[in-house]
């Protein structure tokens, strides 16, 4: 059992856990999988007005959160693990870092909020810059919980099966298959004939079909890079309804 901890700090501390409480992740919670703590940044301002922000120098709209106060909250902790910053300029997080980061004890996650962090805090903590995608948030806090739940479902005993895994979406750099399930017919729809014969090579042979059509047709990046074997060739199957 990893144990994997998670030390978040933001502005809105009763932001969390939020989905993280349920389903899957909520369940791995409640068994001691993983574990987390909120640190309210606003804890560490040192005048009446609790302020965190600052205009910037140099000029330009908005504020930007002070790194006297998050190097205070970062002194508070008492160890830090691997430190990520969220930032539309950060390395984008896929599967492969997913998988990279559920082998840590430790995640420290600062969560923006305004313009930005001021930078000289980042570089003292060696924060990791990490991204979800390429969009604007409100703040970190929507992006921590997406980082959390893509790594707690890879923590050892979270969804109960060790080849499901193996089996997902961006495993294997390619796409899902269909699904399908009864009625064998549906407003006049049946289901492939192929997926009711039995004959397990086939059925595989023709999921692994319709993943490298599906990816090539919306992903082409995706297939180069299976392809090229970066992340192993498994092909992906199971994706998002692992709550059974």
């Amino acid at each position: 059992m990893n144990n994997m901890h998670a030390q978040i700090l933001t502005l809105f501390p009763d932001m969390f856990p939020a989905t993280l409480g349920q389903a899957l992740a909520g369940k791995a919670l409640a068994d001691g999988k993983w574990s987390y703590t909120t640190t309210n940044l606003r804890d560490f301002a040192t005048d009446n007005y609790k302020t965190v922000d600052d205009t910037p120098f140099g000029g330009g709209a908005g504020m930007v959160m002070k790194p006297d106060i998050i190097h205070a909250a970062v002194q508070s902790l008492p160890r830090t693990g691997r430190m990520i910053y969220f930032s539309p300029r950060g390395k984008l997080l896929d599967q492969k870092l997913a998988k990279e980061l559920s082998a840590e004890k430790t995640l420290t996650l600062l969560c923006g909020r305004y313009e930005g962090v001021d930078q000289r805090v980042l570089d003292h903590h060696q924060f990791e810059e990490i991204s979800i995608g390429d969009y604007i948030l409100s703040g970190g806090e929507i992006a921590a919980q997406i980082l959390l739940d893509t790594v707690i479902r890879l923590l050892p005993g979270v969804l109960g099966n060790a080849e499901t895994h193996a089996e997902e979406s961006f495993s294997g750099n390619l796409l899902e298959y269909p699904h399908y399930t009864r009625p064998a017919e549906w407003e006049g729809k049946k289901v492939p004939e192929i997926l009711l014969l039995g004959h397990h090579q086939r059925i595989k042979d023709w999921r692994l079909e319709q993943q490298l059509a599906i990816t090539r047709a919306r992903r082409p990046d995706l297939l180069e890079r299976h392809n090229k074997g970066e992340y192993g060739n498994q092909p992906a199957a199971k994706g998002e309804n692992d709550d059974k």
